[in-house]
């Protein structure tokens, strides 16, 4: 599959594969005999691993590191491999946490006092018009 196709399919800019591969997000891509970019099935797979973890939240940095222990050998790096994966997921647990706490705020301020959101509107309103004046 070309890089349009795999851009398409996985909804992944060209340009942005292209940075993946170059700053070792996903290994080197296989190439055909003129030198276009071939992603095989295996490819593929880096592809969908580099765009669940980055909607995930988890930094580019953390990934190229990963993507460096995974080529130094699967079962020399397999322990920090695995220690970096959960880090990436006490983080992603806490930013859930997080999100959880303001939606649950956001459904308070919806449906559970619309009185004091009003009140909260009205004083935001109050102290914008008085950033005006000055």
């Amino acid at each position: 599959m070309n890089i349009a196709a795999v851009s398409k399919k996985y909804g992944i800019p060209s340009d942005t594969l292209r940075y993946y591969e170059r700053v070792g997000i996903i290994p080197p891509v296989t190439r055909d005999e003129k030198g276009y970019r071939t992603f095989t099935e295996y490819d593929q797979n880096w592809v969908f691993f580099a765009k669940v973890m980055r909607k995930a939240g988890v930094s580019v940095e953390a990934l190229i590191e990963y993507g460096t222990l995974f080529r130094q050998g699967r079962e020399e790096s397999q322990e920090a491999r695995t220690t970096l994966l959960v880090e990436q997921r006490e983080l992603l647990t806490e930013r859930i946490k997080e999100m959880q706490q303001t939606l649950e705020y956001l459904n308070y301020k919806i449906e559970g006092n619309p009185e004091h959101l009003k009140e909260f509107e009205k004083k935001l309103e109050q102290q914008q018009d008085r950033k005006e004046v000055r």
